[in-house]
């Protein structure tokens, strides 16, 4: 999350921080170049909507979480963008938050239509998860359309100048999550794809801050990686507590 305070209101998307992909790719080069580029990103963003035709959007069930054990609490839908990830668009990153908060501050403001922004997933100091948005679905947390529509969004509750909100269970709960992300859509657990809100394109946010540990997060993601997949099962439900 960025520096402001829970509840303050932020874009949900960006798109001029960043070229979008069709723009991106007619930029430069000659007319037989750029309509080549054209007619392939035109294909691409066909692709994309092809899922949001009734019929063709992956099912889902009211509750399903997508990592066992999370607590499901359900954001606003004016926070998200309903998609068929990875159908429509490939997941290639997880972006590392943290909240200016505590845990229920941020379901809080995630069930609020008005905040405009949401994460997928919010962990807490004692290593309790919650999902919040399925990841089928395009989270507003990064503040750059591609990059929401690429990542998998992680809040940590706490506070990017207090290192005592990043705790032991914390850091093994939030590992255990994205090695399941990085399994999940087959990318590796490095710099390049586990990223901070910071380093997202076109940012103005500091978080995580300098006292996240990311020698000791990559470390740990990459300890849970190691050890063998657990049997895949049908995606679990918990009530949202309270």
């Amino acid at each position: 999350m960025p520096e402001q305070r829970p509840g303050e209101r932020r874009p949900r998307e960006s798109p001029g921080k960043s070229p979008t992909r069709r723009r991106a790719l007619l930029i430069g080069g000659g007319a037989v170049v750029a309509a080549g580029a054209g007619a392939f990103a035109a294909r691409e963003e066909l692709a994309s909507w092809w899922y949001r035709l009734p019929g063709n959007a992956r099912p889902r069930k009211e509750g399903e979480v997508d990592f066992p054990g999370a607590q499901w609490s359900a954001a606003s839908p004016a926070n998200y963008r309903v998609a068929s990830r990875p159908d429509d668009y490939a997941v290639d990153r997880v972006v590392v938050h943290v909240v200016q908060g505590s845990f229920a501050t941020a379901l809080k403001v995630f069930r609020d239509p008005l905040h405009e922004a949401s994460a997928h997933y919010v962990v807490r100091g004692d290593g309790h998860i919650a999902q919040t948005v399925r990841e089928l679905d395009v989270a507003f947390h990064a503040g750059n359309r591609g990059y929401n529509e690429r990542s998998v969004g992680i809040e940590h509750a706490g506070f990017v100048d207090r290192p005592e909100s990043f705790t032991a269970d914390m850091y093994a709960a939030s590992a255990r999550l994205t090695a399941a992300i990085c399994r999940r859509y087959g990318f590796p657990a490095d710099r390049e794809h586990i990223v901070g809100h910071v380093e997202v394109p076109g940012t103005d946010h500091t978080d995580p801050g300098s006292h996240w540990d990311w020698s000791r997060y990559l470390t740990l993601v990459r300890a849970e990686l190691s050890r063998p997949a657990a049997r895949p099962t049908a995606g679990s439900t918990r009530p949202a507590a309270g």
